[in-house]
């Protein structure tokens, strides 16, 4: 009997502190989670008269969408930011590495439709194709085009949205100045089964036999039914960044470095927040956007873009494989184009080596040179 006792006294402590943390941890991210963005202010923490730095949402393609809106200079050129997945936002990264897009642009962080601060019942299924998104794309430039006065814009991807911005840039290169991605996609089936290899072959001369047996598992080079669950597993991300080719060569865990940074992005509510995982896990995975993706040959696709165009890549990148992109755009026509190595990032060089990215802008991109380009 006064074992049953002491049991129960026990349970109840336990369930008390596993209830205190929990508040607590709610009260913290809420804490974090006020949905505005910080504004510019000048020495004296006055608002910067002509800055802007919002969120808002407009109607794009039929559906509400969200963007986030910063500006430091009115007469700064406009730049749109196109983030990957595609439909899963990387503002809090900007947010955390504050990479410096705005003092060289008016930069608008679209989030597109189905994810982030985009996500909405609103959305169907059959919409989440990289047409619909090229199409949303250019809404969107013409949105921007019209509240700021600009006949043209810039337009920047990275990684899954450089699929649907390459789409909207060859079609509608009249609205753009020049085209700059990083991580650009190309024939992604095929780079899927590159890095398969490559951390097979890691595990094995590393004798890490629990992670080579798991990659075995999917037998990877067999078919395409393969490469594609390959692709949406759990293995493939975590492998990516135990062996420095992921998001970051330097970011070695999924959760330390992406899921604790959105729930600390001051950016976004609580419920926002929650929609961004909604959307990733449980909306994202119903729609045909990774096999579309999977499946398309970018470089038969658009082989021509009629404005100057700047690749960024990462020497470590085998998310998307920086040899395929460097031969696509040797094989694409365009007016100008550049190819830039960054020596120490994976696939995100713009907070890996932000330094070397304002570099390019300043002196390539905004003069539409290629100085810095890889010789």
């Amino acid at each position: 009997m006064k074992v049953k006792i002491k049991l129960k006294k026990f349970m109840f402590i336990v369930i008390t502190f596993l209830i205190s943390c929990f508040v607590l941890l709610v009260g913290i991210v809420l804490l974090y989670s006020p949905g505005k963005l910080t504004q510019y202010t000048d020495d004296k923490g006055n608002n910067i008269t002509e800055s802007i730095s919002e969120k808002i949402f407009v109607e794009t393609g039929g559906v509400k969408q969200g963007m986030l809106i910063r500006r430091k200079d009115l007469k700064n050129p406009v730049l749109l930011y196109v983030h990957g997945g595609p439909a899963f936002p990387n503002y809090f990264l900007i947010d955390k590495y504050n990479p410096g897009l705005e003092d060289f642009f008016t930069v608008c962080y679209w989030e597109q439709r189905g994810g982030g601060l985009s996500y909405t019942p609103q959305v169907e299924l059959e919409s989440m194709n990289l047409n619909q998104f090229a199409s949303d794309a250019v809404e969107v430039t013409n949105y921007l085009r019209k509240r700021f006065g600009k006949e043209k814009i810039y337009i920047m991807a990275h990684s899954g949205g450089t699929t649907l911005a390459l789409l909207a840039v060859s079609k509608n290169p009249e609205l753009y100045h020049a085209y700059i991605a990083m991580a650009q996609i190309t024939k992604q089936m095929d780079s899927e089964k590159i890095a398969y290899t490559y951390m097979l072959e890691q595990y094995k001369n590393a004798r890490n036999q629990k992670r080579a047996n798991a990659l075995m598992k999917y037998s990877v080079l067999s078919s395409d039914s393969e490469v594609v669950s390959f692709y949406k597993s759990g293995l493939r991300d975590m492998a990516m960044h135990e062996l420095g080719i992921g998001t970051m060569h330097q970011m070695s865990s999924v959760f330390r470095d992406i899921f604790i940074p959105v729930w600390t992005c001051k950016a976004y509510t609580f419920r926002e927040k929650i929609n961004i995982w909604k959307a990733k896990f449980s909306f994202l995975p119903k729609t045909n956007l990774n096999n579309e993706i999977l499946h398309t040959d970018f470089t038969e696709r658009v082989q021509k873009i009629d404005v100057p165009v700047y690749f960024l890549s990462g020497k470590f990148d085998l998310t998307v494989n920086i040899d395929m992109s460097k031969r696509y755009l040797e094989k694409l026509q365009a007016p100008q184009k550049g190819f830039y190595t960054f020596e120490k990032s994976a696939h995100s060089p713009l907070f890996e080596e932000p330094g070397k990215v304002r570099q390019i802008i300043q002196q390539d991109i905004l003069r539409f040179k290629t100085d810095l380009a890889d010789k």
